[in-house]
């Protein structure tokens, strides 16, 4: 069984940067193989995709609304993943799931679900 803890969040202001983290436990040769992304709630979507990195690390996607100032990374020897986000929006507010399973953006390509870390950006 696999189980993601994030942490990272909190209240900042615009413009400011924070640093998410997500740290997976489980059968290491489970971890491996699968790619990690980050999600977040939007109006009409329980679950809105912002990025994903491949197994190894040498593929990242990310959301439009994300694509500049969110970086995905990811550390295997360490079984965690980062998202970095710089010039943040009041409208990044949303608690941030990470997430693990095959690659892809839909939320139905994900075994394995964090509880979440709250990003809150006031203006």
């Amino acid at each position: 069984q696999v189980q993601l803890v994030e942490s990272g969040g909190g209240l900042v202001q615009a413009g400011d940067s924070l640093r998410l983290s997500c740290a997976a436990s489980g059968p290491t040769f489970t971890l491996g193989y699968l790619a990690m992304a980050w999600f977040r709630p939007s109006p009409g979507k329980e679950r809105e995709f912002v990025a994903v990195i491949s197994w190894s690390g040498g593929s990242t996607y990310y959301a439009d609304s994300v694509k500049g100032r969110f970086t995905i990374s990811r550390d295997n020897a360490k079984n965690t993943m980062y998202l970095q986000m710089n010039s943040l929006k009041p409208e990044d507010t949303a608690v941030y799931y990470c997430a693990t399973g095959s690659i892809g953006t839909s939320p139905g390509n994900y075994d394995y679900w964090g509880q979440g870390t709250q990003v809150t950006v006031s203006s």
